[in-house]
C-alpha cells in the first residue's frame, strides 16, 4: 500500500484510465473526485475515449483530459508513441479501471512508481499493486460498477469514502441554452412532468420491443399528461419514426420529435431540465442519475444486473430485469442462450407487470396519489 501525505501531494501527478462506453467513463469519474478530495494539491489526469470527453468536461476534480483516439488504437506505432507521451508526463501513479491489452501497455511503460489496477491472473505483470473484483452480488446497495471502482482506491486512500456518486457539472450557459430550446417547442418548466425516454439501446439485445415501449409511453402520457421528448442518434431516426407510429394519437401530440439536442452537452443540458427518465438501460441512465433526474429502467435479459442497478436503495431509480421476476431461468440458461433469445426473454416479464411497477414509481413520486 501507498499512502501520501498532504504535503506530498503537492507534486504528486496521478494518471486514471478508463476506456469503453460513456456509463463506464462516467462512473471511473469517482476515483478522480475521491482522489482530488483525498489529495488537493495532486494533479488529476483522466484518460478516456474521444466520445465519453463530454461527460467529464467541466468536472473539477480532473486536471486534463487525455484522449486516446481511434487512429492511435488501431496503429501500433502510434500507439507506442503515445504511449511515450505519457511516460514523458512523470506520473508518479496510475489507476487502470479498465484493464485491457493496451491499456496494460500504457500502464507498464508509463514509468509510474504505483501502477494499479484489477487482479486477472496475469495483470502483475504490468501492475505492482492489484485488486480482486467482487463478483458474487453486491458488497453494498451501490452497486458492482461502484463498489469494484471504489476498491481501485484502496492502495491510495485509507479512510472510508462516502463520495461515491457520479456527477456531471454543466455551465450556466449549457443550462440556460437548454433552456431556451424547450421554450421554443412551447415546453415551460413547471406546468407539466417533462420526460425523456430511452427509446433505443446502444445494441440491438438492449433494445426493448417497440410495441411495448409504445405502450408504456402511450400509458405514462395517459396517467401523467406528461411532455416527451425522444432520446436518439440521427442514425436511430428511422426506428424512432416507427416507435411514433406505434404510439397512439395523445402520445403523439405530446410527442416532441423534432426537440433535437446538437451534441452530447446539449443532451446533458437537455436532460438537466426534464423530471425524469424513462426507457432502456444504458449511457443515457447513467448521465440521468449523474444529473440527479430520476430514472426507470428497463435491462435487457442478458445484461449483468448485478453491476449496474446502481443507487436503487433511492425511490428515485427503479429498474426491471427478469432475473428480479425468474431467477430461475438464469440458473438454466447462460447469458449467451439469453442474449440469442433476448425479444423471447423480454417476453418473460409481463408488460403488465412492468406497467403496475411503473404506476407505483409515479405515486412514490408524487405524480400520481394513491
Amino acid at each position: 500500500m501507498y499512502f501520501c501525505s498532504r504535503k506530498e501531494s503537492l507534486f504528486m501527478k496521478i494518471l486514471v484510465i478508463q476506456q469503453k462506453r460513456i456509463g463506464d467513463v462516467l462512473t471511473s469519474s469517482i476515483l478522480c473526485n475521491n482522489l482530488k478530495q483525498f489529495y488537493p494539491n495532486a494533479t488529476i489526469d483522466y484518460m478516456c475515449y474521444p466520445n465519453c470527453v463530454d461527460v467529464v468536461l467541466e468536472n473539477p476534480n480532473i486536471d486534463n483530459i487525455i484522449v486516446l483516439s481511434h487512429e492511435v488504437r488501431k496503429s501500433y506505432s502510434k500507439l507506442f508513441k503515445f504511449i511515450f507521451t505519457i511516460r514523458a508526463k512523470k506520473y508518479d501513479t496510475v489507476i487502470d479501471a479498465y484493464c485491457k491489452l493496451e491499456t496494460n501497455l500504457i500502464t507498464l511503460f508509463s514509468g509510474a512508481k504505483n501502477k494499479i489496477s484489477y487482479d486477472k491472473g496475469y495483470s502483475n505483470i504490468f501492475y505492482n499493486q492489484t485488486v480482486k473484483r467482487f463478483k458474487n452480488g453486491t458488497k453494498s446497495e451501490l452497486g458492482l460498477a461502484i463498489d469494484n471502482r471504489l476498491l481501485l482506491l484502496k492502495p491510495l486512500i485509507s479512510e472510508k469514502i462516502i463520495n461515491f456518486r457520479p456527477k456531471i457539472y454543466l455551465t450556466k450557459t449549457e443550462i440556460e441554452g437548454a433552456k431556451e430550446l424547450l421554450n421554443k417547442f412551447q415546453i415551460k418548466l413547471g406546468e407539466k412532468p417533462i420526460i425523456m425516454f430511452g427509446i433505443l439501446g446502444s445494441e440491438w439485445y438492449k433494445t426493448y420491443p417497440l410495441d411495448k415501449m409504445a405502450q408504456i409511453i402511450d400509458f405514462t402520457v395517459d396517467k401523467l399528461n406528461a411532455e416527451i421528448v425522444f432520446n436518439y442518434i440521427p442514425s436511430q431516426e428511422i426506428e424512432a419514426k416507427k416507435l411514433l407510429e406505434l404510439c397512439n394519437d395523445k402520445s403523439k401530440e405530446n410527442i416532441h420529435f423534432n426537440l433535437y439536442a446538437k451534441g452530447l452537452r446539449s443532451f446533458l443540458g437537455l436532460l438537466s431540465h426534464c423530471d425524469m427518465l424513462i426507457g432502456n438501460e444504458g449511457g443515457s441512465v447513467n448521465m440521468a442519475k449523474a444529473l440527479s433526474i430520476p430514472t426507470f429502467s428497463l435491462f435487457s435479459p442478458s445484461v449483468d444486473k448485478e453491476t449496474w442497478q446502481i443507487f436503487e436503495n433511492d425511490k428515485e431509480n427503479v429498474s426491471i430485469h427478469l432475473k428480479d421476476l425468474k431467477p430461475e431461468i438464469y440458473s438454466e440458461f447462460s447469458e449467451k442462450q439469453i442474449k440469442a433469445d433476448t425479444f423471447k426473454y423480454f417476453d418473460e416479464y409481463p408488460l403488465e407487470l412492468i406497467l403496475e411497477k411503473l404506476e407505483a414509481y409515479f405515486i412514490d413520486l408524487g405524480y400520481l396519489k394513491n
